[in-house]
Parts: C-alpha cells; sequence; structure tokens
C-alpha cells in the first residue's frame, strides 16, 4: 500500500533535507510551504492541501522562525489555530499517523536534563507556551480520534543554510570573513545537533510507531566555548574570537540537554555527525557562500 506523507515546511532550514530522507524510507512525499505556494495561515488552505494529497502521513514542521522574533510574536497563535486545523483536515481525510514539530522550549530548564515525561513542563515564553498547547490538544485530538501521534521535541540545531544571527552562523560567518566573532565566556552547556541529523530523525520518528513526546537532540552538550573553539579551528582564526566580548544573559541556565533514550531505543536512530565533522561542514559552507571582508 502506497504511503504518502505531507511535508509541511519543506523549504526550511530542517524541511529542505526531508524529501530525500523520506523517498529514501517508501514514501510518496508531497512537499508544501510558503515557497512551493502554498500559505497555510490562509483560511482552507490546509483543507485544500489535504484534498490534493491525500496523505497517510504528514509530518508537520512549518512555524514562524524569524530569528530572535519567534520568542515573543503574535504569529505563534496563529499557528497554532493552523496546525490544529492542518491535524483536523488530516483525519478528516483517513490520514492514520503525524509527527509535529514541538521544542525544548516547553521543558522547564532549572533541572538542566529534559526527559520526556519526567521533566516538568514550564514553558517561559510563548513561543513555548504556544507548542506546548498545540501538543496538549493534538495528542488528546489523535488518542480520541484512534490516530497516531508523535510529538518531536526540537534542542538546539546548526548545520549549513543557518539564518545568520545565531551562535554557529554568527561565529563562523564573520571567521570565514576574516572579522571578529563577539561571544560571551561560553560557560553555558547545551545540546547541538547537527540539521541533517535532525530531518533524520524526524524521518525515522515518522517511520516509527512511537508516540508522545520524544527529544531529538544530539545527547551531548559541550560548553558553547568549545562549540566556538570548534568552529575557529575549522576556520583556522582563533585569533578572531573575542571571548567575553558579550555578557552572558542574566538567569541564562547553565545547562539544557536531553535524555534521548526513547530516540535512541525506541526509535532506533543515532546521530551521525560529530560535532567536529558538523562543524567543518558548516564552515566549509560558509566559505562557499561568504566573500572575504575587504
Amino acid at each position: 500500500m502506497s504511503r504518502r506523507v505531507l511535508l509541511t515546511g519543506a523549504t526550511g532550514f530542517i524541511g529542505r533535507h526531508l524529501p530525500a530522507l523520506l523517498t529514501e524510507r517508501g514514501y510518496d512525499v508531497t512537499p508544501v510551504s510558503r515557497a512551493t505556494g502554498v500559505d497555510l495561515l490562509a483560511p482552507g488552505a490546509a483543507e485544500a492541501v489535504v484534498a490534493a494529497a491525500q496523505p497517510t502521513h504528514l509530518l508537520h514542521l512549518a512555524w514562524y522562525a524569524v530569528p530572535g522574533a519567534f520568542w515573543t510574536s503574535p504569529e505563534n497563535v496563529r499557528w497554532v489555530e493552523a496546525s490544529l486545523a492542518l491535524l483536523r483536515a488530516f483525519v478528516a481525510a483517513g490520514g492514520e499517523r503525524a509527527v509535529m514539530a514541538g521544542t525544548c522550549a516547553e521543558y522547564d530548564w532549572s533541572g538542566g536534563v529534559c526527559v520526556e515525561g519526567v521533566t516538568p513542563l514550564a514553558p517561559a515564553t510563548l513561543y513555548g507556551r504556544a507548542k506546548n498547547a498545540l501538543r496538549e490538544v493534538a495528542e488528546g485530538y489523535a488518542e480520541q480520534e484512534g490516530r497516531s501521534l508523535a510529538w518531536g521535541r526540537i534542542f538546539f540545531v546548526y548545520g549549513p543554510g543557518e539564518a545568520p544571527g545565531r551562535l554557529v552562523s554568527s561565529v563562523a560567518e564573520a571567521l570565514v570573513s576574516g572579522e571578529e566573532a563577539m561571544t560571551s565566556e561560553g560557560d553555558q552547556r547545551r545540546d547541538f545537533l547537527h540539521v541533517e541529523d535532525l530531518a533524520g530523525a524526524f524521518a525515522a520518528l515518522l517511520d516509527s510507531a512511537v508516540t508522545g513526546p520524544v527529544n531529538l537532540a544530539s545527547g551531548e552538550a559541550p560548553a558553547v566555548r568549545e562549540i566556538v573553539d570548534e568552529v575557529a579551528r575549522a576556520a583556522g582564526r582563533p585569533e578572531l574570537v573575542r571571548r567575553g566580548a558579550v555578557p552572558t544573559r542574566e538567569g541564562d541556565p547553565p545547562l539544557i540537554a536531553a535524555d534521548f533514550t526513547r530516540l535512541r531505543e525506541e526509535v532506533g536512530w543515532r546521530p551521525r555527525h560529530t560535532l567536529r565533522e558538523g562543524i567543518e561542514d558548516t564552515v566549509a559552507w560558509w566559505r562557499s557562500t561568504t566573500l572575504p571582508a575587504r
């Protein structure tokens, strides 16, 4: 029987890697995004795209993702509404299994290591609250309608094509351009995953029978300074790093990491990239797209 997946956010940072991965797993993929002419925020868009694709599976990545602004933007509320409309249309059309993208910002970060079903959920931002609210309604609705639904919680991601202004992208862009990279002291530890690995984790989760929240992460949390050092080593410009030039944000958690036992043991997935390999890949991409400083 044909397995047809509707992939939203298909041209985004994560989504662009998924059509090939899903095709390899035997899915017929219908990729949609604003770049393909589909605006899921438009009235009736969800119903129209589901009617056209007739999907058996749904992988929903689309969301408002402008760097920095996404934490507090009212667009988060619109995306909760649009995502529920999409899920309703999918269920009404006979869809069988859905995977939706969540975030580590749903968790209470005070404990450091986040475990599904154990770590309290206490989102501190509108983005985290919107995602958590969507998860609660989506899970209840899927259970009521007898559908399979998993929720992939994204932690920290980097890689080729990342928008400027994030940790790895900002340091890499500066250094390959011969400019100074301003960073904090970097004592905080974070769980980063290469974007191709994150896409692979989503594909594996969709292809599994696992339901409920699943942390999508590496399970390792190096200090931010170690990540910056890897970027500097790959770029060959460690002398341009200005550590401590940016103050550490007040209240910034010292550790945000994932327990990825469910991902490893139930989904059966592990990352392919080491941090060093992933950073080298990312810096190489920035070299190919960034002009040297004059």
